[in-house]
């Protein structure tokens, strides 16, 4: 996949270096020489000082070859105008703007250009963590009903069937994690030593779900 970047910060440094070493072909774009010191030392990524939006520079980093394109500066009007000229004029199938306004986040996903609101996750995170002081659960779905969270195996599930876990309409096994890989457990999966567990499950389901985890002789 060809990439471009809008912006060297702590963001769009990192999404570069992700991306390259996972074989993409990367070009990253910042109005600073001095952003690109963000990327490790004989990294290989084409860099191009200048603006997002400058229509020349984005022809000459080979945007129309371009498979997406992604701006993440620290500023929402750079982002949103670089994801214009990129959807608009050039129409790269794939463009995502980093946004910091919440409010300017609606607006521009009307206009079908895919935005990253951090205000608005940040503040989701902070609002989940202090309704729910479990360090396990990950997210809040369906309007706060259903709960995402990623758990160790406990030893005395070792062993047993993946499906031990789910509970009708409480508690639903949606993957597991194993030395890196993650799969979709089928009806023969067992849990094994170091598993790493991600579960849906309801609001109302967390104090079953610590039941279970619990070794026998709690019971």
């Amino acid at each position: 996949m060809r990439v471009i970047i809008v912006g060297c910060g702590r963001v769009g440094s990192e999404l570069t270096i992700q991306l390259g070493k996972a074989g993409h072909d990367v070009t990253i774009v910042d109005k600073r020489p001095t952003a690109f010191d963000r990327l490790p030392p004989g990294f290989e990524a084409r860099t191009m000082v200048g603006l997002g939006f400058d229509r020349e520079l984005l022809e000459e980093a080979g945007i129309k070859e371009a498979d997406a394109f992604v701006s993440v500066t620290n500023g929402d009007n750079s982002n949103i105008v670089s994801a214009r000229v990129a959807r608009e004029h050039f129409h790269v199938p794939k463009v995502i703007a980093r946004i910091y306004d919440p409010r300017r986040a609606e607006i521009y996903e009307r206009l079908n250009i895919p935005t990253v609101a951090t205000t608005t996750w940040g503040v989701k995170q902070i609002l989940l963590m202090l309704s729910h002081p479990r360090e396990e659960i990950k997210e809040s779905l369906a309007g706060g009903d259903l709960f995402r969270m990623r758990l160790e195996v406990t030893p005395h599930l070792v062993g047993k069937p993946v499906r031990s876990l789910n509970v009708e309409g409480k508690i639903l096994v949606a993957g597991v994690d194993r030395g890196g890989h993650g799969f979709i457990p089928v009806a023969s999966s067992a849990f094994q030593e170091g598993d790493v567990v991600h579960l849906i499950l309801h609001k109302d389901a967390v104090d079953l779900l610590d039941e279970i985890l619990a070794p026998v002789s709690e019971h």
